[in-house]
């Protein structure tokens, strides 16, 4: 008896937290903890983690779920609530614009404060900016917006160096507002020469800064000259949807980025778990040619607006009117390929959120979890995990410190935390469909909060912070 009652004061005294997950299967990529636990929340921070229980202002019972780091996705252009909602029942916590960037860094950052329902960030868009280096598009205002970037100034070039250092100091103005990097996509603007890519990438080095690019082509020819910028400069580099850009060259092209990082070439990618990518109609994309260069027919191109499949006729149409397309062109080998391999992220591309968008908006996370982990087993648990997790992470923390507290289950680390069923856990979206709720996603918590409660969305709670560089260089471009 007096066992019993000394056990219970001292339960009484001990620390109350915010919020308690207890009995879920923790697992931390980091530090290997792969087991039962509690962890407290206190302060938007994880403040305890313990194999015994733990006293809460609310107790989650976790039993035969996964307690993991919150999912970061370094590829989104879901850059509003809408699109972010649907990722959060996907596991993420963090989604970032890193590939084509924005233009506006400081007025998306500043705009979306408080109102956020994931962390978020974005690059800074040499797309958008090379436009507003031009003397021919003097005063343009420069928007936060995706489509735009699809075909303005796509086929200019520029003319001297006084837009290149026009374009240098835009870019560097961008990074000091808090932009992750520099976002480069060469497929996109075919007016760019490769002495210009070089030039970004020499600039992106001086400042220490990672580029994020979408390579020119289809195949193994962008990520060579990709690959060769890095060297050559010394810039760090992320590819991103290494399985849409380089399709059935992907088997050697991952050995070839295995072997450039084996040398010391800070080189990292990323894959998406579908067959189908997306973009825009109106881009250079589909340009002449693009049958033969993606081995690809109208048929294969799906219109996201109405869902039919293309013909010469209606792709020339909506060509001329602008949209988004879903084009399936991918084998399920080259995806599994890419899932299994050890040091591809994975990051969704998620598209603006729309009713017939890919449903990558919605289910990237869950799909590798249910199909790729769970039914096909082409990786572990705990490999999947790390890839979404404390991978991406650790590609941003070097210039955004604040990444070193995400990705990661341990005390002091930012509670940004995803609990999930690992045998039910699926995506649910079909191209038919768009983008819909995945299964399985019990518990997202985002800076101690959660936005998915029981699996249910959580209304009008807006706990996202922004995610913002720090320079370790403020020199320009000379």
């Amino acid at each position: 008896m007096l066992t019993t009652v000394l056990l219970l004061g001292m339960f009484a005294q001990a620390p109350e937290y915010d919020l308690v997950i207890e009995k879920g299967r923790v697992i931390d990529p980091e530090s290997g903890l792969d087991g039962v636990r509690s962890v407290g929340i206190k302060g938007g921070k994880i403040a305890a983690i313990s194999a015994r229980r733990l006293k809460g202002k609310r107790v989650i019972d976790a039993s035969r779920h996964v307690v993991s780091p919150g999912f970061i996705d370094l590829h989104s252009h879901g850059i509003n609530n809408i699109s972010n909602l649907y990722q959060a029942h996907d596991g993420v916590t963090t989604a970032l614009e890193l590939e084509a960037g924005l233009p506006a860094i400081q007025d998306y950052l500043e705009g979306r404060a408080g109102k956020a329902v994931l962390n978020y960030g974005a690059t800074v868009s040499h797309t958008a900016l090379r436009v507003a280096a031009m003397k021919k598009y003097a005063g343009m205002p420069m928007k936060n917006s995706l489509s735009a970037l699809a075909i303005k100034g796509r086929d200019d070039s520029l003319e001297d160096e006084e837009e290149f250092s026009r374009l240098a100091y835009l870019m560097e103005k961008g990074l000091k507002e808090g932009g992750l990097g520099l976002g480069v996509l060469p497929a996109y603007v075919p007016g760019a020469s490769r002495s210009e890519f070089f030039k970004v990438y020499q600039m992106a080095a001086r400042w220490k800064v990672p580029v994020y690019t979408h390579v020119r082509g289809r195949g193994e020819e962008g990520v060579q000259e990709a690959i060769a910028n890095a060297a050559g400069t010394g810039a760090s580099l992320h590819i991103v949807h290494l399985n849409s850009s380089t399709r059935g060259a992907l088997p050697w092209i991952l050995e070839m980025i295995a072997g450039a990082r084996k040398r010391g070439i800070d080189v990292t990618t990323e894959a998406y778990p579908y067959t189908a990518g997306s973009t825009f109609i109106e881009s250079a994309i589909f340009d002449e040619g693009w049958q033969k260069s993606m081995n690809s027919s109208y048929g294969d191109l799906q219109w996201q607006a109405t869902g039919e499949r293309l013909t010469k006729e209606t792709f020339e149409k909506y060509r001329k009117q602008g949209g988004i397309v879903i084009q399936h062109s991918m084998k399920p080998e080259w995806i599994r390929l890419a899932m299994a391999s050890p040091f591809v992220i994975v990051a969704s591309d998620t598209m603006p959120y729309a009713k017939g968008a890919h449903p990558r908006g919605g289910g990237t996370f869950s799909k590798v979890l249910g199909e790729y982990v769970r039914e096909l087993k082409v990786t572990t648990l705990v490999e999947a995990l790390r890839r979404m997790t404390l991978l991406p992470a650790q590609r941003l923390e070097a210039l955004s410190p604040q990444m070193k507290n995400k990705g990661r289950i341990r005390v002091g680390a930012d509670a940004d935390i995803t609990v999930f069923d690992p045998e039910t856990v699926k995506d649910t979206g079909t191209y038919e469909t768009g983008p819909q709720f995945s299964r399985g996603m019990a518990y997202v918590i985002v800076n101690g909060v959660a936005v998915v409660d029981e699996g249910k969305t959580v209304e009008n709670v807006f706990p996202g912070q922004a995610i913002r560089s720090v320079l370790t260089s403020s020199r320009k471009q000379e």
